[in-house]
């Protein structure tokens, strides 16, 4: 079924795996197993941003590089097929140069569709994580899973899925969870050493306090925004990425439908990172060229102020709401009458 990947794979001995410039816990497991998986091969690790302190907890996490393998003999993108999240590779001539004339496999699980422009092969499948697509592909050619390998896979799985409770997640992705445990992989362990990692000092929980305090909501308390300055980005985002402090709590308040935490930059560069209540995330995140899973995604904009990309999200959730409440009732009816 994926034999594509075993054929890029035959005829090349340096490998480099590529994460994308927001990394998060299924790229980086993503590209760690790799590098178990192929071990027959030089493989390096490769993402343009150093991985954030809160991604520690995975082993092998230092092995990866923001120095670019020029003179591999292919290159492996994980968790992404979008150009906007690969911006800073091809903002670089010369990496661009080696993406459009090298060959390039793309493996992703995002419902987004496939906008990169340099030639590449891919396996793109809607799945809970990556890591869940890498290691279909690993039992189905008969690539070795050793214990270091489904450590780095389950760590991905869980991070994507928030611990197997999205609603992504299926009978399958269980199986594949005690599948991953019978080669090696205790839960408990991955938890508690995530745990470890994740603790906070004290400067971060104040932190955390004064984000609470600013969060904002609009309709009708269905819509949670809040604000992350640059200043804030450059103090906390090395040691807790805010994002992460935030989010989940915004979605839990009652009432909201919508979380969105917003970064600004220097250069102009607005991100917005998305948690819902409803299967809308992706559609809120296409609306500013962005995407993800129904129930968590971001995006990219260099071209609105603050003050209007706000307005543009009050708007977007309010039609996006409203037609999936108009489309949910639709279908209760329908079903009552029949």
């Amino acid at each position: 079924m994926y034999n594509n990947f075993s054929e890029f794979l035959k005829d090349k001995n340096k490998i480099c795996v590529i994460q994308a410039e927001n990394p998060d816990g299924d790229s980086l497991g993503s590209a760690i197993a790799l590098e178990y998986l192929l071990k027959d091969k030089e493989v390096s690790l490769y993402c343009p941003v150093d991985i954030p302190k809160y991604l520690h907890y995975f082993e092998g996490w230092s092995r990866v590089s923001k120095d670019f393998t020029f003179n591999a003999d292919g290159y492996i993108i994980v968790d992404t097929a979008a150009t906007v999240l690969l911006s800073k590779l091809l903002d670089d001539q010369v990496v661009k140069n080696i993406l459009y004339t090298k060959p390039v496999f793309v493996l992703d699980h995002h419902e987004t569709e496939d906008d990169l422009e340099f030639p590449h092969e891919s396996i793109i499948e809607v799945l809970p994580a990556c890591c869940t697509l890498i290691y279909k592909i690993a039992k189905d050619q008969g690539i070795e899973i050793s214990k270091d390998a489904a450590e780095n896979i389950f760590n991905g799985i869980l991070s994507d899925t928030l611990g197997l409770t999205t609603a992504s997640v299926t009978a399958e992705d269980f199986r594949i969870a005690a599948e991953l445990t019978e080669l090696g992989a205790n839960v408990s362990d991955l938890e508690e050493h995530r745990k470890e990692f994740m603790k906070k000092s004290q400067r971060i929980l104040d932190y955390k306090a004064d984000l609470i305090k600013r969060i904002d909501y609009s309709l009708d308390g269905e819509l949670a925004t809040v604000h992350i300055p640059w200043d804030d980005i450059q103090e906390y985002s090395d040691e807790y990425n805010p994002n992460v402090l935030i989010l989940e709590e915004m979605r839990m308040v009652e009432g909201v439908k919508v979380a969105v935490a917003i970064k600004t930059y220097p250069d102009g560069k607005i991100t917005g990172k998305i948690r819902t209540s409803e299967p809308i995330a992706d559609k809120v995140a296409g609306f500013f060229g962005g995407g993800g899973h129904q129930y968590a995604a971001g995006f990219r904009t260099y071209d609105l102020s603050y003050d209007d990309c706000i307005k543009d999200l009050v708007r977007c959730c309010n039609d996006l709401l409203k037609d999936y409440q108009s489309d949910n009732t639709n279908e209760t009816t329908s079903f009552g009458s029949f």
